[in-house]
Order: structure tokens, then C-alpha cells, then sequence
């Protein structure tokens, strides 16, 4: 009796041992592929300081995209009579408000000047009103009714104080800061494009084709893009298309080298061979099949071309070869500081604006080398 029991008793044991990992199999939660943009973007948001930095870069950028809502010496509405005018969006002259005032050569009728004392008591003379900005303040407007000298300290008026001549430097910072990004984006784009194709065709077809592309980058690669601009200048008038067209003709150098060797190794593979033997063009092969996989190197140093244009545009605004004096310069902005150590506020808030956006931009561009290493498994 006693050894049927026992024997009962590792028989049910048994079945207990053979039965649990079945349902432990049976209960294992599914284990989900996991796609390669959803990696990228995993790996991109476990560099924290390049994800909050991507976040920091985004929201000061649509900022200032928005500057002339937020910081400009144009109402954003003017009710007069009844009718409303959008001064931001469209140009009136001071006779729409009931002025008269018209320019010397009488040809035709000036920009009403809206933070001029005798056009805003006309315009309060008769019944309306104006909705400003936060900042009454644009880039080249001069504050002509400073208590003191310019250049004047921060203050209520003048949060980051105000210029050599009396404009707002808070201003000028706004739309230095747009206008560098957006011109140092249009000649990154340009340059990763030029310089793809360039890399593209030398790494894919090879030989003499190769050889010929290499030796002329090797002698354009050396010829000094300073002294071309100084050159120019003293030739011909500078503008931002002669600038933008020099700078060009030397960015896109960078990225020929990466792309030239991804297609190297590309050519060769397999499915590569595969598309040839299907009759696929070559053209068809370079765009569809190798080009992809040919970016992802190249991606990664694009926010680095970007750091390294911003850089190069407030280098030359520093020196007077960059934008025209008018336009919002940060370079233009540390020379003025430069010329007036007296006031320590002009240098400091162009260190400080064009620090912290070269910091973020790096951040942000190691968080993408990240992102697309391959290397880099989501832990």
C-alpha cells in the first residue's frame, strides 16, 4: 500500500515537471520584432542629451520663425474708423491713417512709421488702436528716445540691451538667429546633394572615372576659400547669391569621401550583381539599391555640416565679406561688441547665442550617429 502511494506520487510529479515549461511556453509573452526606423528612433531617444537638445533646437527655431509677430516695430492690428489693418502682413502709408506725410521726390507715399508719437496720438484722435508685439522693437529699428548714449544696458526697454547706433540687440538676435540657420540649412542641402552625386558616380562606376574626379577635388580642395571671397570682393560687389554660390562650390568637398566609399563596397555585393543580371540601369541601381543604404553614413554628418556652415557664415560676417551690412548678422554682432568693450553685453549675447546654438546643434548630431549605427542594439 505504502509503495503504491509513493509510486502514485512521483507519477504526478513527473507530469508536473513535463507540464510546466509546456505552459510556461504557452504563457511566454510574444516577443515583438522590432522594425529599423523603430530602432533608430529608440537609439536616438536613449542619447537623452541629444533628444533634449533636438527639442531645445526645434522650439528656439519656431520661435524665431515667428519673429515678426513676436518681435517687430509693426502692430500686429490697427483699428482706425472701424477698419482693421494687418500692418505685419501688408504695407500702408500714413495717409491711411490720416497723415499726409509723403516723401521728397513726391512720387510716391511713405511706410507709415507706427511708433512715430504724431501717428499713434492721430490714430488714438480718432478712435482706434493698435495690438503690438512683445517686442516693439525689429532688427535695424532705431530707438531715437534713449535716456542715454547707445550703446545702453539691459533693461525693461531693452532686455539685451541695444547697439552702437540704438538698435535692440534682443532683435537682432531673433533674426540673426533664423537667418543663419535658414542659409546654413539651404547650403547644407545643397552641399549633401551635390556632394552624394559627386561620391555617388566616382565609388560606383570606378577606374578612370574615379581617378578623374579624384584629382580635380585634390586641386580644388586646396585652393583657399578666404582669399576667393576677398578676391571677389574686390572685384565685384558681394551679395548673398556670389556668397552663398562660393561657399557652395567648397561644402559639398565633405561628404564625397563617405559616400565614395560606401558605394565601393556596395558595388560588389550581391544584390547588387543580381539587379545587373536582371537588366535593371545603372542609374535605376544607384538611386533604388545602393543609394539608400549609401545615406546612412552620409546622414550622419549632416548636423555636422550644418555646425560647420554656421561657423563659416559668422566668420565671414565678422570679417565683412559675409551678409550686407543691413541684414541680421550674429558675426556682424560679436565685431560690434569687438569695437565697444565698454559695453560687455554686445560680445557676451552673441558668445552665449551662437554657443548655445552650435552646443545644441552638436548634441543633436551625435544623437543621429547614434541613431544609425548599426552597432548600437536597443538594450
Amino acid at each position: 500500500m505504502i509503495m503504491s502511494v509513493v509510486a502514485d506520487r512521483e507519477t504526478v510529479l513527473d507530469r508536473d515537471v513535463e507540464v510546466r515549461p509546456a505552459l510556461e511556453t504557452a504563457y511566454k509573452p510574444v516577443q515583438h520584432s522590432v522594425t529599423v526606423s523603430q530602432r533608430r528612433w529608440q537609439n536616438f531617444k536613449k542619447n537623452r542629451r541629444g533628444y533634449y537638445s533636438a527639442w531645445i533646437f526645434a522650439a528656439l527655431f519656431i520661435f524665431c520663425l515667428c519673429g515678426e509677430v513676436i518681435v517687430n516695430d509693426k502692430p500686429l492690428l490697427v483699428s482706425v474708423g472701424g477698419e482693421y489693418y494687418f500692418p505685419v502682413l501688408a504695407t500702408y502709408p500714413e495717409s491711411t491713417f490720416g497723415g499726409d506725410f509723403i516723401s521728397p521726390s513726391l512720387l510716391f507715399e511713405t511706410e507709415a512709421v507706427y511708433r512715430d508719437p504724431f501717428l499713434v496720438k492721430l490714430i488714438e484722435d480718432r478712435g482706434g488702436w493698435m495690438i503690438w508685439p512683445p517686442v516693439r522693437y525689429a532688427n535695424n529699428t532705431v530707438d531715437l528716445y534713449l535716456a542715454e548714449p547707445a550703446p545702453t544696458p539691459p533693461s525693461w526697454e531693452h532686455i539685451f540691451g541695444t547697439d552702437d547706433i540704438g538698435r535692440d540687440v534682443f532683435a537682432k538676435v531673433v533674426y540673426g538667429f533664423r537667418l543663419s540657420i535658414l542659409f546654413s540649412l539651404a547650403l547644407t542641402i545643397c552641399s549633401t546633394i551635390i556632394g552624394t552625386a559627386a561620391g555617388a558616380t566616382m565609388g560606383y562606376f570606378g577606374g578612370w572615372v574615379d581617378l578623374l574626379f579624384q584629382r580635380i577635388i585634390e586641386i580644388w580642395a586646396n585652393v583657399p576659400q578666404l582669399y576667393l571671397l576677398i578676391i571677389l570682393a574686390s572685384v565685384v560687389p558681394l551679395n548673398p547669391v556670389w556668397m552663398f554660390g562660393v561657399l557652395l562650390v567648397f561644402s559639398w568637398l565633405a561628404l564625397v569621401g563617405v559616400v565614395r566609399a560606401e558605394f565601393l563596397r556596395a558595388r560588389n555585393l550581391e544584390y547588387v550583381r543580381a539587379a545587373r543580371a536582371l537588366g535593371l540601369s545603372n542609374s535605376n541601381i544607384m538611386v533604388k539599391h545602393v543609394l539608400p543604404n549609401a545615406m546612412v553614413a552620409a546622414l550622419t554628418m549632416v548636423p555636422f555640416l550644418l555646425t560647420t556652415a554656421v561657423i563659416l557664415l559668422t566668420s565671414l560676417d565678422f570679417l565683412g565679406f559675409g551678409l550686407p551690412p543691413d541684414a541680421p548678422s550674429l558675426g556682424r554682432l560679436i565685431k560690434q561688441g569687438t569695437g565697444n568693450l565698454q559695453a560687455p553685453w554686445l560680445i557676451l549675447t552673441a558668445f552665449f547665442s551662437i554657443g548655445i546654438m552650435l552646443t545644441l546643434l552638436i548634441f543633436v548630431g551625435e544623437a543621429i550617429r547614434d541613431a544609425f549605427d548599426p552597432r548600437k542594439a536597443i538594450q
